[in-house]
C-alpha cells in the first residue's frame, strides 16, 4: 500500500516509479523447433489469422505461431539473418528484412514460402507499415538509410538517405506520418508518407542512441528507447519535445505499446522487461522491471487479448528455444 500511495502522490510529476506486485504472469511456454541457443529479433502479430510472427535471427527462420492454441503451424527458412518483419493485412503478406543477405524478403502467408527477394541497403531492421500509403518503411541501420516498398507491387520505390545510423520507425496512423529514429545524431526524422520526403527532424533532449521506438497515435506520443542514456523516453510527435525520461534496464532493444491498457513493454537484454503506464497523454511512470531470462531484448503485444509474448534463446545459461506467454496484472 505504501508504494502504491507513493505511485499516485507522484503521477502530476510525470516520472513516478511504482512498485506493487508483478505485473505480468506466465502463463505458457512455447517450444520451438528451431536451433536452440541462437538469438531472436522482432516480433509481430497477424490480427487476421491470429498469428504470431517471430524472427528466428540466428538459424535464419520466420515462426508462425497460432496464439489461440499456442502451437507452431510453420517454421518458414530461406530468411537468412532475419531481423525486422512486418506484416500487411488483407494480403497475407509479411516483409522480412534479412541482414544475412542484405534483401527484403516477401514471404506468402498464403503458401508460408518466400516469394521475392529486394536488395536493400546494409542491415535492413526494423519497419512500419503505412495502410492509407500501401508502403512499408524498412530502416537500414548501418547503411544509414530508409527502404520504401509498394507493398501491391512488391518494389522499392525510394531509399530516403541520412548522416546517422537508423533505429526503429513508427507510424503515426492520426498524424499520417512516420517517424524514424536516428540513433547516432539523437534525434527524430519525420517522413511525409504521401511524397515519401523528410519533413522534419527534431533532437530528443537528454536521449542518447535511440534504437527502439512504440507509437501511440491517439495521443502523438513516441515511446523511445534511449539505451546510453539509460531512460525511455517519451517524445511528443507534435509538439517536438520531451514529456518524460524514465528509468530503464541495460540492453534495451524493442518496445510495444498496448493502447487497451495503456501499457509500454521493453524488451531489455540484462534480463527485464521494463513495464511503464501512461495514465494520460502527459503523465507516465514506471511499474517494475519484470524478470526474465536474460539475452530476451524482443517482444510482442497481442492488443485483442493484452498478452505479451517474449522469445527465450537461453534458460539460466542453458540454451533453449521457445516463446514465452504472458498475461497483465492490470491492478496497477
Amino acid at each position: 500500500m505504501k508504494n502504491l500511495i507513493l505511485c499516485r502522490s507522484l503521477v502530476w510529476l510525470g516520472i513516478a516509479v511504482c512498485l506493487h506486485g508483478q505485473t505480468l504472469k506466465r502463463v505458457a511456454a512455447i517450444d520451438l523447433p528451431g536451433p536452440k541457443g541462437q538469438r531472436f529479433d522482432y516480433l509481430t502479430m497477424d490480427d487476421e489469422d491470429h498469428y504470431l510472427l517471430s524472427a528466428h535471427l540466428g538459424p535464419g527462420i520466420l515462426y508462425v505461431i497460432d496464439v489461440r492454441t499456442n502451437q507452431v503451424v510453420k517454421a518458414i527458412s530461406g530468411v537468412p539473418g532475419i531481423t525486422g518483419l512486418e506484416y500487411v493485412p488483407e494480403l497475407r503478406k509479411v516483409f522480412t528484412s534479412n541482414w544475412g543477405e542484405e534483401k527484403i524478403g516477401v514471404v506468402d502467408l498464403r503458401s508460408m514460402t518466400v516469394v521475392k527477394r529486394l536488395p536493400t541497403a546494409a542491415k535492413p531492421n526494423g519497419s512500419a507499415y503505412a495502410p492509407p500509403f500501401r508502403k512499408v518503411y524498412v530502416v537500414n541501420t548501418l547503411g544509414k538509410a530508409l527502404t520504401v516498398i509498394d507493398v501491391d507491387k512488391d518494389e522499392i520505390i525510394k531509399t530516403l538517405k541520412f548522416n546517422s545510423e537508423t533505429g526503429m520507425p513508427g507510424y503515426d496512423s492520426v498524424a499520417r506520418r512516420v517517424y524514424v529514429n536516428l540513433r547516432t545524431t539523437n534525434e527524430v526524422a519525420e517522413i511525409d508518407p504521401s511524397t515519401n520526403s523528410i519533413v522534419g527532424r527534431y533532437p530528443v533532449s537528454g536521449c542518447r542512441y535511440n534504437h527502439g521506438m512504440a507509437v501511440d497515435s491517439e495521443h502523438h506520443r513516441a515511446f523511445l528507447l534511449c539505451g546510453g542514456s539509460r531512460t525511455m523516453t517519451v517524445f511528443a510527435l507534435d509538439s517536438h519535445r520531451v514529456i518524460a525520461s524514465l528509468p530503464l534496464a541495460q540492453g534495451a532493444d524493442v518496445v510495444k505499446f498496448d493502447a487497451g491498457l495503456g501499457r509500454v513493454y521493453a524488451a531489455c537484454s540484462s534480463g527485464v522487461i521494463g513495464v511503464y503506464q501512461e495514465d494520460d497523454a502527459d503523465h507516465f511512470r514506471k511499474l517494475e522491471d519484470f524478470p526474465v531470462q536474460k539475452l530476451v531484448h524482443s517482444l510482442a503485444v497481442d492488443t485483442a487479448t493484452h498478452r505479451v509474448y517474449a522469445p527465450e534463446q537461453e534458460e539460466n545459461g542453458d540454451p533453449v528455444a521457445r516463446m514465452m506467454v504472458y498475461e497483465p496484472n492490470q491492478k496497477h
